[in-house]
């Protein structure tokens, strides 16, 4: 990794962490624009992290979420009656 890459890295996960603490969820632009002025290749670097650090996070909500989704079918099956001539779908008493 080039100390271009380095830098940038360190500086999203840093930036991450402002952004959760904050609730700012725009505070990587500005801090993009800050680098812009100074270092162009620093400032796409940085951005292209934050960008990687932002959809691997709604990649893992969505399959955090779609897993419960299941796990929580799969329960509601599992106290549903399925012997045959039960159409009501409801549980059968015990």
């Amino acid at each position: 990794m080039s100390i271009i890459d380095v830098l940038a890295a360190k500086l999203a996960e840093d930036s991450m962490k402002a952004m959760d603490e904050t609730g700012d969820e725009r505070l990587y632009f500005e801090v993009g624009n800050l680098l812009a002025a100074s270092s162009q290749s620093l400032e796409e670097a940085y951005l292209t992290e934050v960008r990687v650090r932002l959809a691997e996070r709604l990649a893992r909500k969505f399959l955090v979420n779609k897993v419960k989704t299941f796990r929580a079918a799969k329960a509601t099956d599992k106290t549903t009656d399925k012997t045959p001539g039960n159409t009501t779908g409801k549980s059968a008493p015990v």
